[in-house]
């Protein structure tokens, strides 16, 4: 199946960290975790079979086409939606017996923003940390947590006088005003300008790196270069988990490095590296000059390359490792998953 890579890398489901009696002593639990979740909503849609530990001070990214049950996963976290089978437990609980001190140390931001479009933006901000039991003294918090989403200087206009994006940024401050451990963030940075999503993902991984974790879903493929922990859904059903850095290599089969010479070069030189190359894979052309290559280990190919070339007197102009971008290792890992998900739900 094409989840099985990633399950034969966790623990087995018997041992994963969702016995109430808690986890082995001196091990860190997870802050999340599920074994064979599923959601059946009786229409086709939903999750299936999913394994899958979050661990704390990390932020873990859905990735997937749309209906593919991000969101699903991570109501199922929030206690919304209750499992047709399998289990799952955030912060060690079960989500739909959260105790109210656990539910204080989560923040939501759902896909749909949850405001008042008669309240001013302040009055909503404000109204929302009540809840949470935040101090009279918040004000400061509150203007940071504006600020963050730029909309200091909105704040006194009402909700319904607010763009759609505007609103976004809106439920983003109010998700973080609480200082939250645990994040879902639904679709946090859909409908921002790039300027502010950058902005808002480097104040993500300050989160991050002061020990709180964050759950994210996002339609921008490119942003899972910001987590620490990519899940790629496809059809409910998980077909990868790896790093940024690890999704690349399971789309492209390796490393991809790009060779390019100072003249055209022969097509004798373009099949000959073929000998670099992983198993399966062949050298192919990008135009007269330049030649890719997908290997195993980018810094130790290289300087054999470099040699390779210098003994047939091939003048190279550069060597150098080629990092796709996430579009296009989304649309290979994809290609690669969709038929075996299809299999396994045979």
């Amino acid at each position: 199946m094409a989840y099985a890579g990633y399950r034969a890398a966790m623990p087995p489901p018997s041992s994963l960290p969702i016995d109430p009696s808690g986890p082995p002593a001196g091990s860190v639990p997870p802050v999340m975790a599920a074994r064979a979740l599923t959601k059946d909503f009786g229409d086709g849609t939903g999750v299936v079979d999913i394994d899958l530990a979050v661990e704390p001070g990390t932020i873990f990214g859905f990735i997937g086409p749309s209906g593919s049950g991000k969101t699903t996963t991570v109501r199922l976290a929030l206690g919304i939606h209750a499992p047709t089978s399998g289990e799952i437990r955030v912060l060690g609980e079960d989500p739909a017996r959260f105790e109210p001190q656990t539910r204080s140390r989560i923040g939501y931001m759902p896909q749909i923003p949850a405001l008042y479009p008669n309240l001013t933006a302040w009055e909503n901000l404000n109204f929302i940390a009540s809840l949470y039991g935040l101090p009279w003294r918040r004000k400061p918090a509150l203007l940071e947590a504006l600020e963050l989403v730029g909309l200091e200087d909105s704040r006194s206009k009402k909700v319904s006088e607010l763009s759609g994006g505007m609103q976004r940024r809106l439920a983003l401050a109010s998700t973080l005003a609480h200082d939250p451990e645990l994040l879902f963030l639904d679709e946090p940075t859909a409908g921002i300008d790039p300027v502010l999503r950058r902005r808002i993902w480097d104040h993500l991984a300050e989160l991050r790196d002061g020990d709180r974790t964050l759950v994210v879903t996002t339609q921008y493929v490119g942003e899972a270069a910001y987590c620490d922990m990519v899940g790629v859904l496809i059809e409910g059903r998980l077909a990868i988990v790896d790093t940024p850095d690890g999704l690349r290599r399971a789309a492209y089969g390796g490393e991809v490095v790009d060779l390019r010479g100072a003249e055209p070069l022969p097509w004798s030189v373009v099949t000959g590296l073929r000998e670099f190359a992983v198993a399966g894979d062949r050298p192919r052309a990008l135009d007269d000059h330049t030649v890719r290559v997908v290997v195993d280990d980018a810094g130790e190919a290289i300087p054999r390359l470099l040699a390779w070339c210098q003994e047939r007197e091939v003048e190279v102009e550069t060597a150098e490792e080629f990092r796709p971008p996430f579009d296009d290792v989304f649309v290979l890992l994809v290609e690669k998953n969709v038929g075996e998900v299809v299999d396994a739900a045979a």
